[in-house]
């Protein structure tokens, strides 16, 4: 697949209203969000702001998704990864993920890691990480709030700018120290 990123411009606003409320985002935080939700997150600079990129997804010339990048201004940057409902499970996850890094470590040559993270029952998303390369370096227990007030845990992978470089992925040992 030939995946490419468009950067989100001003004039695509309406774009990113429809795109995000017609949409359903079950492992993210905010899962539905409102058009007013929208609107409020646009003018308060989540997807355009010191640190902060948002690009439109495309592979082979069709609109999978839209990418957050955060923290571009230090070394480990994170993403937010959103695919269009009727792109999920279809093999997408990982040449976009993989073309994602190479546009981060192309692009930022301060960065030393790149990260994201999902929720432990999203199983296709964290298998698209290790596919892609990531290897998991946090389990955060209780992490991460339901709706319905209990909490499950986020998980955390990056991939190294050197592994990326040189196609390795370079492990260590979980439990260190006795």
């Amino acid at each position: 697949m030939d995946v490419t990123f468009m950067p989100l411009s001003d004039k695509d606003v309406e774009e990113l209203v429809k795109f995000l409320t017609t949409n359903a985002f079950p492992f993210h935080r905010i899962t539905a969000p409102s058009e007013a939700l929208v609107r409020q997150l646009v003018l308060d600079g989540r997807f355009d702001a010191d640190g902060v990129c948002t690009y439109w997804v495309f592979g082979d010339n069709h609109r999978l998704g839209l990418v957050i990048l955060e923290r571009l201004d230090g070394p480990c940057p994170t993403f937010d990864l959103r695919l269009v409902e009727e792109s999920r499970g279809r093999g997408a996850g990982v040449p976009v993920l993989q073309a994602l890094t190479g546009l981060v470590f192309t692009d930022r040559p301060e960065a030393l890691r790149f990260a994201g993270r999902t929720r432990e029952d999203n199983i296709a998303m964290r298998k698209t990480f290790l596919r892609s390369g990531f290897l998991k370096e946090a389990h955060y227990r209780e992490d991460w709030p339901l709706d319905d007030g209990r909490r499950i845990a986020s998980v955390t992978y990056s991939v190294l700018r050197r592994d990326w470089e040189q196609g390795t992925v370079t492990g260590f040992i979980w439990e260190d120290v006795d």
